[in-house]
């Protein structure tokens, strides 16, 4: 398997004018799974614009459909037999589905994959697989998206099971940002509490029931919101 995690910067000259949009500001290096656009397709392959003065090669041998200009695919970029960096749509040749050095509650690099029935599959670190469950999903998110996450869970297996809201207390603060966001952009009150539907507060807030309860259960002996009978409003600063 090649060495994904070598990042030395491309030895090739610049085939870009200089000051081009592309030859500013790299977007990604090799090592990195990334989400990017087909600039051209010839008998070699298709070519990917990665930010660098030269554009990416995708090799015919390492696509997993032929994709078209201007569409955009999510890649290993790494460096070949003669150390030229080149890409693959075949993340499982690097990606590996059992995490080894991590364990719950670290913060982890997230880079999402796919939607699955049961959340999002993210390539953790550019190392490893793992799952966001539909519960622990807090916004929307989108192919190629590189975001932050936390390891919730390593399963006896050796998946990993990720969430995007830290662990223990520093979650429930996160949380209750959110409520205090969303009870100032809707007037002071939110129609929202204890009794109310799991799905209604996802919808709202995108955060669970019980999470809800636990951080407004915070804001309110914080003495930052006041409890009502169809709902939570805001006190006063």
């Amino acid at each position: 398997m090649p060495d994904s995690r070598n990042r030395r910067p491309p030895p090739f000259p610049s085939s870009r004018p200089a000051g081009s949009p592309s030859s500013r500001a790299p977007r990604a290096a090799v090592g990195d799974v990334a989400y990017l656009e087909v600039v051209t397709v010839n008998d070699t392959g298709a070519f990917l614009d990665w930010g660098h003065p030269r554009d990416l090669l995708l090799p015919y041998g390492e696509q997993r459909f032929r994709p078209s200009v201007g569409k955009r695919v999510l890649v290993m970029i790494y460096e070949d037999q003669q150390r030229r960096p080149v890409a693959s749509q075949k993340l499982e040749r690097f990606i590996a589905d059992e995490a080894t050095g991590l364990r719950a509650g670290d913060e982890v690099a997230l880079v999402i994959a796919d939607q699955t029935d049961l959340g999002y599959k993210a390539v953790v670190d550019y190392r490893f697989w793992g799952l966001l469950y539909r519960d622990d999903v807090n916004r929307p998110l989108r192919r190629g998206q590189r975001v932050s996450g936390y390891v919730k869970r390593l399963r006896d297996d050796g998946r990993l099971d990720l969430s995007l809201l830290p662990p223990g207390e520093a979650r429930l603060d996160v949380v209750g940002d959110q409520v205090l966001k969303a009870l100032r952009e809707s007037g002071g009150y939110l129609p929202l509490g204890d009794k109310s539907d799991a799905a209604e507060i996802k919808a709202r807030l995108g955060v669970s029931k019980n999470a809800f309860k636990q951080a407004i259960g915070r804001l309110y002996k914080r003495q930052l919101i006041t409890l009502e009978p169809g709902g939570i409003r805001l006190l006063p600063e």
